[in-house]
C-alpha cells in the first residue's frame, strides 16, 4: 500500500475528532503492510449450530480445530456473525471488546466463558475506509457474540488473535450484502482471516427437540442443502443470492436471512479461479445443517 492510500485509513478517526496515537498509529501499519507476494488469506463460512457447541466435545468442534490447521495464522480476523442485526452496518472498534452471552436457558458453564481477544480500532478503521457503498458505523459497546467467539475459541483457544465484528444491516437486501461484502476483498492481501458465522439450514421453529443429538435433517431441509452445496461448489453465487426464488424447501430452511446471510458474505470475497471446500456437512436435529466452507 503507497503512502497516500495508507493516510486513507487513518481519515474516519481524523474525522471522528479522534487524535491517532503512536499504538493506533503502528497496529494501522502493521495491518495495512503486506510483503509483496503475500497469498491472500482464505475465507470460513462456519456453521456455528448451538452455542453449547462451544463448551463440548464432537465431531463440529474438532473440525473447527482441524480447519484452523489448514490455514496460515492470521493477523487479525473480521467476522460476520448472525447475531448482531442492526439498522445501518457497524464494526467493532473497542481495543478489548466484551464476551457477550446472547441467549438464556442453557448451563452455568456456558455463561462462564470468556473469549479474552484484542479488539483491532484500526481494522475496524481500515474497514471502514474501504467501503463506500454505505456509511459504516464505529460501535464500542458491542462486543463478541456467541456467533463469533463459541467458533473461535476451538479455532484460536489461546485468544491471541484480535477480532472485529461486523453487523448485518436488517434493513437491506441480498445482493446488497453480496456488494458490500465485495469492498472488503482487499483485506485478505493483508493476513486478514474473514469469517462468516451462521447456518445455511436454519429454522429453530422447526427442530426436533427431543433428538437435538441426531445427525438427520427432514426432507426439506435436505432438499435446500443440496441446492445451496451444489451453488456453493459450482461458484453459482446469483442462484445462491435469489435464494427467496427457490421454492419452498427454502423458505422453509431460510425462514429469517440473518444466519444465511454471512455464507453470500463470504461468497463475495471469492476470486474466480478459487474452489470452494465443503467440511462438518451434515445436517442435525432435522432444520439446522453444520455445512461449513473454506474459499482458498
Amino acid at each position: 500500500m503507497d503512502r497516500k492510500a495508507f493516510l486513507q485509513t487513518l481519515l474516519p478517526l481524523f474525522a471522528a475528532g479522534k487524535r491517532v496515537n503512536a499504538m493506533q498509529l503502528k497496529e494501522l501499519q502493521s495491518i495495512t503492510h503486506s510483503p509483496a507476494g503475500t497469498a491472500a488469506m482464505p475465507v470460513l463460512f462456519l456453521g456455528h449450530g448451538s452455542p453449547m457447541n462451544a463448551i463440548e466435545e464432537n465431531e463440529f468442534v474438532a473440525g473447527f480445530r482441524n480447519i484452523a490447521k489448514k490455514i496460515p495464522k492470521p493477523a487479525a480476523i473480521l467476522c460476520i456473525s448472525a447475531h448482531w442485526e442492526t439498522r445501518g452496518t457497524r464494526l467493532i472498534a473497542s481495543p478489548l471488546p466484551q464476551t457477550i452471552h446472547d441467549f438464556s436457558g442453557f448451563p452455568k458453564a456456558l455463561f462462564e466463558v470468556q473469549y479474552p481477544a484484542k479488539g483491532s480500532p484500526g481494522l475496524a478503521n481500515q474497514t471502514k475506509a474501504l467501503i463506500t457503498k454505505t456509511e459504516i458505523g464505529l460501535d464500542d459497546q458491542w462486543g463478541l457474540d456467541h456467533g463469533a467467539w463459541s467458533v473461535l475459541k476451538h479455532l484460536y483457544p489461546d485468544a491471541d488473535v484480535p477480532v472485529v465484528q461486523m453487523s448485518l444491516d436488517t434493513g437491506r437486501d441480498p445482493q446488497y450484502h453480496y456488494e458490500l461484502a465485495q469492498q472488503i476483498k482487499s483485506l485478505r492481501q493483508k493476513g486478514i482471516l474473514i469469517i462468516g458465522s451462521g447456518n445455511m439450514v436454519h429454522n429453530l421453529g422447526k427442530v426436533a427437540w427431543n433428538r437435538l443429538n441426531e445427525n438427520f435433517g427432514f426432507d426439506w431441509a435436505l432438499e435446500a442443502a443440496g441446492k445451496m452445496k451444489q451453488f456453493v461448489l459450482e461458484g453459482n453465487h446469483k442462484e445462491l443470492i435469489r435464494f427467496r426464488s427457490q421454492g419452498r424447501a427454502f423458505d422453509l430452511a431460510i425462514p429469517t436471512p440473518e444466519h444465511y446471510l454471512p455464507l453470500l458474505y463470504c461468497l463475495a470475497l471469492q476470486d474466480k479461479n478459487e474452489k470452494a471446500e465443503l467440511f462438518n456437512d451434515k445436517a442435525v436435529a432435522g432444520a439446522l445443517t453444520m455445512t461449513s466452507v473454506k474459499i482458498g
